[in-house]
């Protein structure tokens, strides 16, 4: 069974020091831009953090492949709304038709909504009949506020070469109604696509929405 104080473990640049008060470890890769900011076209933040499974994953270990990062809360009422609907499992199994790596984050603290141990997550992803890759646990926050991960769900889309090539919304109508989706703009679904297809995402940022993230 994995043990849930697992932490994501991230590093800034030019700031081991923060990072050692911080009490971070396992350091791996940059942030994508000075300033703390994230920018599309430059390399993603590396990672490493354990998943429901307990194993570590890092960002580095899929370099050559699409990744996909989503950060979810299952007790999100927009997060229901692209799971009950099967829109989010949908867009999971083209990713894997496609041969992208699609992780799901769950960056919850304990005791907050969405929070869940390695079992949970496990649990959520066979009742909802979802298809990551992984379930990365991130109860310290420590991933989500390296991606400034702001809502459930926000999407980001990593090329093979480790550059950061979309980050945003799941779609383009900010609702927790499902009948919403056929009407929305699949802003996540083309940026994947468009990113395993070798060309240019036609909207590489987007407004995300959704629950805040219960860091």
């Amino acid at each position: 069974m994995p043990h849930q104080s697992s932490h994501a473990l991230v590093k800034r640049p030019a700031a081991a020091m923060l990072a050692a008060l911080a009490g971070l470890a396992g350091v791996s890769g940059t942030l994508a831009a000075t300033g703390d900011e994230l920018q599309v076209g430059q390399p993603a933040p590396g990672f490493s953090a354990a998943d429901s499974q307990g194993k570590s994953r890092r960002l580095e270990d899929f370099r050559g492949k699409t990744v996909v990062l989503e950060w979810t809360n299952a007790d999100c009422p927009y997060t229901r709304k692209h799971y009950t609907s099967g829109n989010m499992q949908g867009l999971q199994e083209l990713a894997r038709e496609h041969g992208v790596v699609w992780l799901s984050v769950i960056s919850s603290a304990p005791g907050k909504q969405g929070y869940v141990t390695g079992p949970g997550a496990d649990a959520l992803t066979q009742s909802r009949h979802a298809y990551p890759a992984a379930v990365l646990l991130d109860p310290s926050g420590d991933l989500g506020r390296l991606y400034h991960a702001k809502t459930t769900p926000h999407m980001f889309v990593i090329g093979p070469a480790g550059d950061l090539r979309y980050m945003g919304g799941i779609d383009s109508i900010a609702t927790a109604d499902i009948d919403d989706i056929k009407n929305a703009e699949p802003y996540l679904k083309e940026a994947m696509l468009a990113v395993v297809d070798g060309k240019p995402v036609a909207h590489p940022v987007t407004r995300p929405y959704g629950c805040s993230v219960k860091y």
